[in-house]
């Protein structure tokens, strides 16, 4: 079998499941964000992907296979094939039409099921693929996590109406939850942000772990989740007492503030930092407190913006009067929309950005009094120690690994499509969408970051590439190597998939790389340990001093149990 171990670490690895991904042969590189899948790391691929296609079929989706190559006419009628700017693979066939590699499919299967579905008795629908996507990531790292090409499994529902439309996103929210379940993960569903994908319910499926890029605000008390992008935190009523000090200038050479604690000798709490935006072309500012960080998502969401950047030096100066780092709340040179958080109602006694050419603050503000603010809104990042929004507990930061999202997208795509159907009174009625993703690939990845330790993988037994490796010590020992023969026969003949190690290596040797690799199950057989009583048999999750000895003709049943199977 083709299999290549590595004793030493890929030196562009940055986290221990690519660490892994590499050293224990499942994937090659081929370029950066470009992975070539060994054998033993497909046959953990097409095991997740057989569990993913059975809990689908068996929440009534229809599996279907459409292009990756997909016509740019597709994406231009929803708009999407400027906004997604350059993640989009974009070519030209001969005839000099536009194409891309799909990232996503919702423009595609949208006009797939309006070209089928006419009436109300064809609906619901849900219909699946499992297909590799492409995204040109700026900086592709930590292996399968963020490459350019994934392996993905998308789902699209259909429906008459918004009640139907949530039974189907209900439907595949528990699907997914099997999916992770029978995949060994720990996958917390949280809240999100549904982004430029539509509707705002959306969930996301993450595996905590250290190495994961997206924040996860959690609270032990009620359960509650969230993306650090969605997360909701309690606001209690600001305290303050109006200020009867007189606005005042307060001249320093602070711009950040960190130095403005320095220089004024006050905490961040009673500092007020304002931001310059462009909305859609057009300049606004948020004011948010010191020691809090703007959430731009929720920000964009506010001020229904399509486009959404941190304004330029010049456009900064132009709305303020005043150089970065000294922009405030508070008469800035243009009239624009001024945002600020819910923190800052009724706060007082601030210091403040001045607006004003030089570098000038002002002290003693007080929002009511010297702030025209157009609302007042949660627009900053959840923090650790922030008060739950459903309970009085205390929230949590966690980090997470996204295996899968689920959408309810509403009639954004069905809408520019013209899907429509027939209801019993012949009305022309727009079809009601979600989708559903899971990220195959990466849930593979996501799989080894959650369970290894320092000798390598360990596989839950449902995804491991073979649930059982059998070291044979003595291969050219025919009694031993016929021990090990007729074992194989058995445990194939009862459905549990074993790979025989009979190379010619040292014991320590291929310990190692079952260790490595992280066969859920190794049974270790030679000519000594026949003579003394029979063969060894250790679970990869157990301390390596568990292990037991059992007779040849006992090794079937032992091994089952060590599966977690019931005789049959």
């Amino acid at each position: 079998m083709l299999i290549q171990t590595l004793r030493e670490t890929p030196a562009d690895a940055e986290i221990d499941s690519h660490k892994l991904l590499v050293r224990a042969g499942l994937v090659r590189k081929v370029a950066g964000g470009l992975y070539s899948y060994m054998p033993l790391g497909m046959r953990s691929l097409k095991k997740i992907q057989q569990i993913v296609r059975e809990e689908m079929d068996r929440a009534g989706a229809q599996e279907i296979v459409m292009p990756i190559l997909q016509p740019a006419e597709l994406w231009k009628t929803t708009g999407r094939w400027d906004a997604m700017g350059p993640n989009m693979f974009k070519l030209r066939d001969r005839s000099e039409r536009e194409a891309a590699l799909g990232p996503t499919a919702e423009e595609e299967v949208t006009d797939f099921i309006k070209g089928i579905v006419s009436s109300y008795r064809q609906l619901p629908v849900t219909v699946y693929q499992i297909q590799w996507k492409f995204r040109d990531e700026t900086r592709p790292r930590f292996g399968l996590m963020r490459s350019k090409e994934f392996l993905m499994k998308d789902a699209y529902s259909f429906d008459v109406d918004a009640d139907a439309a949530d039974k189907s996103y209900w439907n595949m929210y528990h699907a997914y939850e099997r999916i992770y379940e029978r995949c060994g993960l720990k996958a917390v569903p949280v809240q999100a942000d549904g982004g430029d994908m539509g509707d705002s319910l959306t969930h996301e499926f993450h595996v905590l772990a250290d190495a994961g890029e997206d924040g996860i605000a959690w609270c032990p008390k009620c359960g509650y989740a969230a993306n650090l992008e969605a997360a909701e935190k309690r606001f209690e009523p600001c305290a303050a007492e109006p200020c009867t000090e007189p606005l005042a200038e307060a001249p320093t050479p602070a711009k950040t503030i960190e130095d403005m604690v320095k220089f004024f000798g006050v905490g961040p709490e009673k500092m007020a930092k304002t931001l310059v935006y462009l909305a859609d072309g057009k300049p606004v500012m948020f004011c948010v407190r010191g020691d809090r960080e703007l959430n731009e998502v929720k920000a964009k969401r506010l001020v229904c913006a399509k486009t959404f950047a941190l304004a330029d030096f010049s456009t900064v100066r132009e709305v303020t009067g005043a150089p970065i780092g000294y922009a405030g709340p508070v008469k800035p040179k243009i009239d624009v929309p001024i945002y600020a958080d819910l923190e800052l109602e009724g706060a007082s006694g601030m210091l403040t950005g001045a607006n004003l050419d030089g570098e000038i603050d002002y002290k003693n503000v007080d929002f009511a009094r010297d702030c025209k603010i157009a609302k007042y809104a949660d627009i900053t990042i959840a923090q650790a120690g922030d008060k739950c929004a459903h309970c009085d507990g205390t929230l949590e930061i966690k980090r997470g690994i996204e295996v899968g999202q689920v959408f309810k997208l509403g009639t954004k795509y069905s809408k520019a499509f013209n899907a429509v159907y027939k209801n019993d009174a012949l009305e022309e009625k727009v079809m009601i969408m979600g989708c559903y993703g899971v990220g195959v690939s990466r849930t593979l990845q996501a799989i080894i970051e959650q369970s290894h330790d320092k000798d390598g993988i360990v596989w839950p037994a449902s995804v491991a590439p073979f649930q059982v490796v059998i070291d044979l010590l003595d291969p050219q020992e025919a009694e031993v190597a016929q021990v090990a023969s007729d074992l194989e026969a058995a445990l194939e003949a009862a459905g549990i998939d074993t790979l025989v190690d009979d190379r010619e290596e040292r014991p320590g040797v291929k310990f190692k790389d079952a260790d490595l690799i992280g066969f859920p199950v190794r049974v270790v057989v030679g000519a000594k340990g026949l003579k003394s009583g029979g063969v060894e048999i250790k679970r990869r999750d157990e301390d390596k001093t568990k292990t037991r000895i059992v007779a040849p003709e006992a090794a079937l049943d032992a091994i089952r149990q060590a599966l977690g199977q019931s005789k049959s």
